[in-house]
C-alpha cells in the first residue's frame, strides 16, 4: 500500500486530539453529517492552543480577539459512525506574516476520514494579550512545531520565585479551594526550595516547594497547578524537579500530604500511601512516601 500524502498521514500532525462520536452527531444516514466535522476541527484547534501551554487569559484572548478564522476547506473521504473513536490532527503550515495556516485531518485508526486546511488572520495586538504579541505567538507556534518544549521549571528561593509561586497558590488554594489565607502562608516559605513552571511567554503555570521534614526525609508540599494547565504534564515536571533537588541534597526519602483527589497523580510518580486518611484545611488528605 502506498503511503498517504503528508496532509493525510496521521504521524505528520504535531497535535492530535482524541474524541468519540456522540449519538447527537449522527444523522439520518446513520453516519456523521459533514457539517459536524467542523466541530471536530474546532476541538482540535482548542487542543492545539492548550498544547502551547498558554495561560487561560492569553488563550481566551487569542481565540476571541487575536485570531479570526478566514477560510476553512475540508475534503471528505470516509464516513464516521456512532461511538467510533476519532483523532483530530492539527499541524501548522505557515506562521509568518499576517496569517496562520494550519493543516487539519480527522482519523479513525489509520484511515483518514476528512482533511483540509484552516487559515486564521491576525487581528493586531489586543491589550489583553500583554506580552503575547502576534510575533511572539508566531514564534511560539514555530517552536512547538519543531518539537521544542513549551515549559521550563525553575528552582530557587522564595526571594527568586516567591512572587509567581504566591500568585499561583493564592489562585488555587485560597480562591478556588477556599483555604483560609492564614493556613496557606507560613514562615517556612522563606527557607524552602521552590519550583515554578513557566511557559515560553514567561507566564507561571504551576508551583511546589521542598523542605526538610526530619533528617534524611524531604517534604514536598504546596503543589498547585492553574486550572488551564491541569492534565498537561506540567505538575509532574514541577514534582520531578523537586525530587531531583531532594536527591542532590542527599535525602533518602520524600514525603508529602496529598489531597485525595490527587492521590492517583502521586501514585503514578512512584509514591505509596502510608497511614489513614486525615483532614487538613478541611480537605481529605493522605500521607504518601517514596524512596529517593
Amino acid at each position: 500500500m502506498s503511503k498517504l500524502p503528508l496532509a493525510q498521514d496521521r504521524h505528520s500532525y504535531r497535535c492530535v486530539q482524541r474524541l468519540r462520536v456522540r449519538p447527537s452527531d449522527v444523522g439520518a444516514q446513520q453516519s456523521v453529517a459533514p457539517a459536524q466535522f467542523l466541530s471536530y476541527l474546532e476541538a482540535g484547534v482548542s487542543a492545539y492552543w492548550r498544547a502551547l501551554a498558554l495561560s487561560e487569559g492569553t488563550r481566551k484572548a487569542l481565540v476571541s480577539e487575536a485570531l479570526q478564522l478566514r477560510r476553512c476547506e475540508l475534503n471528505y473521504a470516509l464516513p464516521a459512525r456512532d461511538d467510533e473513536l476519532l483523532e483530530v490532527g492539527l499541524r501548522c503550515l505557515s506562521a509568518q506574516g499576517p496569517s496562520l495556516r494550519m493543516a487539519a485531518a480527522v482519523f479513525r485508526g489509520p484511515d483518514c476520514l476528512a482533511h483540509g486546511e484552516l487559515e486564521f488572520q491576525w487581528q493586531g495586538e489586543p491589550a489583553r494579550l500583554g506580552e503575547a504579541s502576534p510575533q511572539a505567538l508566531q514564534a511560539l507556534v514555530q517552536a512547538y512545531e519543531s518539537g521544542q518544549s513549551m515549559t521550563l521549571v525553575r528552582v530557587g528561593s522564595w526571594a527568586e520565585l516567591g512572587a509567581h509561586a504566591q500568585a499561583i497558590r493564592q489562585s488555587v488554594f485560597v480562591d478556588e479551594q477556599g483555604i483560609a489565607p492564614e493556613m496557606e502562608w507560613d514562615a517556612a516559605d522563606m527557607g524552602c526550595v521552590h519550583a515554578v513552571a513557566y511557559n515560553r511567554l514567561e507566564q507561571a503555570l504551576a508551583t511546589g516547594r521542598l523542605l526538610e521534614h526530619v533528617p534524611g526525609v524531604a517534604k514536598i508540599g504546596r503543589m498547585a497547578v492553574l486550572p488551564a494547565s491541569r492534565g498537561s504534564g506540567v505538575g509532574r515536571q514541577v514534582l520531578d524537579a523537586l525530587l531531583q533537588k531532594a536527591r542532590q541534597h542527599g535525602f533518602r526519602e520524600a514525603l508529602l500530604h496529598a489531597q485525595l483527589s490527587a492521590e492517583g497523580f502521586y501514585v503514578r510518580a512512584g509514591f505509596q500511601r502510608r497511614g489513614p486518611v486525615f483532614e487538613e484545611a478541611g480537605i481529605g488528605h493522605v500521607e504518601m512516601v517514596r524512596p529517593l
